[in-house]
């Protein structure tokens, strides 16, 4: 029976849940449920958009340092492929969660779509503290959950990559673990991997370089000069140090920043390059750090300044928060950083909210790259990933403006639109396989 695309009632999408605050997954659905009206979705297709296509759940036995065996929780959860395989990073936390895991396999999704990369959407995670685990407890834990995923993972299936807590080292324990299993080398199989093991050159800065690349863009849109501009940062890791550094080096002066032992302010500028020494040469955090007042999280969010990045984790712009928020642009270097109910009041205060989907999507960009150069065997320089980053972030950045433009609606509602709209489209030409 042919579909009838187009029918639309709204009376057939899913019963609103309870709103419930800590699940990161409705708050994804709430932005998805606005572009689903106005793009009068399908509701068929809303139910498989909605829904995860994939979850996988596992026990990762470890035989620890000590001899005894302790039994960690792992998740993969592969939201949408119909775009292209699954690719999403691997989380270590001990907050880690199954609903976590699935809104940020949902975001990946929206956000391969918006910067137009050929991948669905997945996320991992293992529910664990690696800062009281060893480097062999660590290898161990990485190479059985591998193995529990060997007929998940896969260079044309799912293709995991570094996040929260992990890094190249464990996609090099990936990659060899799944080697082995295959029988032959396959580089593909993992991004965010060592250079040497067929990594991209400009990966590690790929997402702090596109939440640069799109603040400009912003800045351009409202006739904002990076040399007039000020910038607070929310997260001193990797992605956070990186965009602050270049919005530095654009001119920007960047006079807050935090990590978890707080935040760092000087309203005459920060020197970024000198913090980010100071971070690798104290054990990785800021604690110390004299040439700056030291300020809470919230007066760091909600400081004198004009382009606030948050880039911590998710949930940390509330309504009361963003009730009191001075920065004229917030570009979301985080996964999900604005909760639903802050969104409606930074709109009406005219705060200009880059969304997560969009701002922080140059990790996934160069992910691809890496995947492309690893299928054809051939590698770029640095300059070509750079290039080709900004070229892919700034068309993407203009798309969704004119989204906004022409709808109405926030960046994040355009972006939604966007994605939505891209990945649907792609159902119907393909149609359901019966």
């Amino acid at each position: 029976m042919p579909f009838k695309f187009d029918v639309y009632d709204r009376s057939v999408y899913r019963e609103p849940a309870p709103i419930d605050r800590d699940n990161p997954f409705q708050a994804m659905m709430e932005r998805f449920d606005i572009a689903a009206e106005i793009l009068e979705l399908n509701p068929g297709f809303y139910e498989y958009l909605y829904r995860p296509a994939r979850v996988h759940i596992t026990s990762i036995p470890v035989v620890m340092d000590s001899g005894q065996i302790k039994v960690f929780e792992g998740y993969r959860v592969i939201h949408n492929d119909v775009l292209g395989p699954s690719k999403g990073g691997i989380r270590y936390a001990p907050d880690v969660n199954l609903n976590e895991v699935k809104a940020l396999a949902a975001w990946m999704t929206w956000k391969c779509a918006v910067v137009d990369v050929p991948f669905g959407g997945a996320k991992g995670g293992v529910v664990c503290d690696p800062s009281d685990m060893s480097p062999g407890e660590l290898e161990r834990l990485t190479r059985r959950y591998t193995a529990n995923m060997i007929d998940v993972f896969g260079p044309d299936r799912d293709i995991p990559a570094p996040d929260m807590n992990t890094n190249e080292q464990i996609m090099a324990w990936i990659l060899d673990t799944y080697s082995m299993h295959a029988r032959r080398t396959e580089n593909a199989v993992v991004t965010g991997k060592p250079i040497g093991l067929g990594g991209s050159q400009g990966r590690v800065e790929a997402t702090g370089r596109g939440v640069m690349t799109v603040s400009l863009a912003a800045m351009e849109q409202e006739n904002i000069a990076p040399a007039n501009t000020t910038v607070a940062v929310q997260g001193f890791g990797n992605v956070g140090s990186i965009a602050a550094q270049l919005l530095q080096e654009q001119g920007c002066t960047v006079v807050a920043v935090s990590d978890v032992t707080g935040g760092y302010y000087n309203a005459s500028g920060l020197d970024i390059a000198e913090m980010r020494e100071f971070v690798k040469a104290n054990g990785g955090t800021l604690d110390g750090y004299a040439k700056a007042d030291k300020i809470s999280n919230e007066e760091l969010l909600t400081c004198n300044c004009d382009i606030l990045v948050p880039a911590a984790k998710e949930d940390q712009i509330d309504a009361d928060i963003a009730e009191n928020i001075k920065a004229k642009i917030i570009v979301e270097g985080a996964n999900g950083p604005t909760m639903p109910e802050a969104d409606d009041i930074l709109n009406e205060n005219g705060v200009i909210v880059i969304p997560d989907i969009l701002a922080n999507a140059g990790g996934v960009t160069v992910s691809y790259f890496e995947w492309v150069q690893d299928r054809q065997g051939y590698f770029w320089t640095r300059e070509d990933v750079e290039e080709r980053l900004e070229q892919m972030m700034t068309t993407a950045f203009n798309r969704v403006y004119e989204t906004s433009q022409e709808h109405g609606v926030s960046l994040r509602i355009a972006a939604y639109v966007m994605a939505v709209g891209k990945v649907s489209e792609a159902l119907r030409l393909r149609g359901i396989y019966a």
